[in-house]
Protein backbone atom coordinates (compact mmCIF):
# COMPACT_ATOMS: atom_id res chain seq x y z
CA UNK A 1 0.00 0.00 0.00
CA UNK A 2 3.16 2.38 1.05
CA UNK A 3 4.30 2.05 -2.55
CA UNK A 4 1.39 2.83 -3.91
CA UNK A 5 0.37 5.69 -2.66
CA UNK A 6 4.21 6.99 -3.14
CA UNK A 7 3.95 6.09 -6.73
CA UNK A 8 0.38 7.74 -6.96
CA UNK A 9 2.31 11.04 -5.55
CA UNK A 10 5.06 10.83 -7.52
CA UNK A 11 2.92 10.56 -10.25
CA UNK A 12 0.69 13.35 -9.03
CA UNK A 13 3.28 16.41 -10.39
CA UNK A 14 2.66 15.21 -14.16
CA UNK A 15 -0.44 14.26 -14.41
CA UNK A 16 -1.24 18.29 -12.83
CA UNK A 17 1.35 19.65 -15.79
CA UNK A 18 -0.12 17.31 -18.44
CA UNK A 19 -3.70 19.13 -17.16
CA UNK A 20 -1.55 22.55 -17.19
CA UNK A 21 -0.45 21.77 -20.75
CA UNK A 22 -4.01 20.68 -21.90
CA UNK A 23 -5.48 23.69 -20.68
CA UNK A 24 -2.69 25.82 -22.72
CA UNK A 25 -3.19 23.88 -25.60
CA UNK A 26 -6.41 24.48 -25.65
CA UNK A 27 -5.79 28.13 -24.82
CA UNK A 28 -3.48 28.54 -27.85
CA UNK A 29 -6.84 27.09 -29.72
CA UNK A 30 -9.15 29.38 -28.51
CA UNK A 31 -7.06 32.06 -28.92
CA UNK A 32 -7.24 31.91 -32.23
CA UNK A 33 -10.31 34.06 -32.16
CA UNK A 34 -8.56 36.97 -30.26
CA UNK A 35 -5.27 36.49 -33.04
CA UNK A 36 -7.25 39.27 -35.01
CA UNK A 37 -6.88 42.38 -33.00
CA UNK A 38 -4.32 40.84 -29.72
CA UNK A 39 -1.20 39.63 -29.67
CA UNK A 40 0.60 37.59 -26.58
CA UNK A 41 4.34 36.48 -25.97
CA UNK A 42 7.87 37.31 -26.88
CA UNK A 43 7.59 40.07 -29.56
CA UNK A 44 4.04 41.12 -29.28
CA UNK A 45 3.10 44.39 -30.56
CA UNK A 46 -0.37 46.20 -29.95
CA UNK A 47 -2.65 45.98 -32.89
CA UNK A 48 -6.52 46.85 -32.71
CA UNK A 49 -6.71 45.97 -29.29
CA UNK A 50 -3.82 46.27 -26.99
CA UNK A 51 -1.29 43.21 -26.12
CA UNK A 52 -2.26 41.24 -23.51
CA UNK A 53 1.20 40.15 -21.84
CA UNK A 54 1.07 40.45 -17.65
CA UNK A 55 -2.53 40.64 -17.80
CA UNK A 56 -3.54 38.72 -15.07
CA UNK A 57 -3.91 40.31 -11.15
CA UNK A 58 -2.75 43.68 -12.96
CA UNK A 59 -4.79 46.62 -13.08
CA UNK A 60 -7.22 47.68 -16.32
CA UNK A 61 -5.39 50.16 -18.65
CA UNK A 62 -1.98 49.29 -18.29
CA UNK A 63 -0.78 48.75 -21.74
CA UNK A 64 0.63 51.67 -23.82
CA UNK A 65 -2.75 51.98 -25.80
CA UNK A 66 -5.85 53.97 -26.27
CA UNK A 67 -8.44 52.13 -24.34
CA UNK A 68 -12.15 53.50 -24.70
CA UNK A 69 -13.51 55.98 -21.91
CA UNK A 70 -15.67 52.84 -21.00
CA UNK A 71 -12.12 51.13 -20.05
CA UNK A 72 -10.49 54.11 -18.63
CA UNK A 73 -13.61 54.54 -16.32
CA UNK A 74 -13.54 50.70 -15.34
CA UNK A 75 -9.66 51.19 -14.64
CA UNK A 76 -9.57 54.44 -12.48
CA UNK A 77 -12.98 52.64 -10.49
CA UNK A 78 -9.55 49.56 -10.01
CA UNK A 79 -10.74 47.06 -11.88
CA UNK A 80 -8.30 44.42 -11.57
CA UNK A 81 -8.14 41.79 -14.18
CA UNK A 82 -8.16 38.48 -11.99
CA UNK A 83 -10.22 35.60 -12.68
CA UNK A 84 -13.48 36.22 -11.55
CA UNK A 85 -13.23 39.69 -14.08
CA UNK A 86 -11.61 38.50 -16.75
CA UNK A 87 -13.83 35.50 -16.86
CA UNK A 88 -16.88 37.98 -16.81
CA UNK A 89 -15.45 40.31 -19.52
CA UNK A 90 -14.84 37.35 -21.91
CA UNK A 91 -18.32 35.31 -21.39
CA UNK A 92 -19.98 39.43 -22.40
CA UNK A 93 -17.10 42.21 -22.55
CA UNK A 94 -20.13 44.80 -23.52
CA UNK A 95 -22.00 43.89 -20.71
CA UNK A 96 -19.08 43.98 -18.19
CA UNK A 97 -18.07 47.29 -19.52
CA UNK A 98 -20.72 49.32 -21.14
CA UNK A 99 -18.94 51.29 -23.98
CA UNK A 100 -16.34 48.87 -24.37
CA UNK A 101 -14.32 49.18 -28.01
CA UNK A 102 -13.86 45.70 -28.43
CA UNK A 103 -16.19 44.38 -31.01
CA UNK A 104 -15.94 40.63 -29.92
CA UNK A 105 -19.89 39.29 -28.25
CA UNK A 106 -17.75 36.62 -26.08
CA UNK A 107 -17.03 32.84 -25.15
CA UNK A 108 -19.81 30.66 -24.89
CA UNK A 109 -17.73 28.11 -23.32
CA UNK A 110 -16.58 28.27 -19.76
CA UNK A 111 -14.00 25.57 -20.52
CA UNK A 112 -12.85 28.42 -23.15
CA UNK A 113 -12.62 31.13 -20.92
CA UNK A 114 -10.93 29.39 -18.33
CA UNK A 115 -8.16 27.85 -20.86
CA UNK A 116 -7.67 31.47 -22.09
CA UNK A 117 -7.32 32.39 -18.96
CA UNK A 118 -4.55 30.12 -18.49
CA UNK A 119 -3.26 31.33 -21.59
CA UNK A 120 -2.76 34.50 -20.12
CA UNK A 121 -1.62 33.32 -16.98
CA UNK A 122 0.92 31.54 -18.70
CA UNK A 123 2.45 34.75 -20.20
CA UNK A 124 2.19 37.09 -16.70
CA UNK A 125 5.30 36.66 -14.97
CA UNK A 126 4.76 36.34 -10.94
CA UNK A 127 7.31 39.45 -10.50
CA UNK A 128 5.03 41.77 -12.43
CA UNK A 129 1.60 41.60 -10.78
CA UNK A 130 1.12 43.57 -7.75
CA UNK A 131 1.51 42.29 -4.47
CA UNK A 132 2.26 38.50 -5.57
CA UNK A 133 4.54 37.71 -2.83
Amino acid sequence: MKWILCAALLLAPSVMMADDGDLLKAGEKVFRKCKACHKIGEGAKNGVGPILNEIVGMPAGQADFKYSGALKTAAENGLIWDEASLTAFLKRPRDFISGTKMSFSGLRKDADIAAIIALLAANTTPASVPNSE
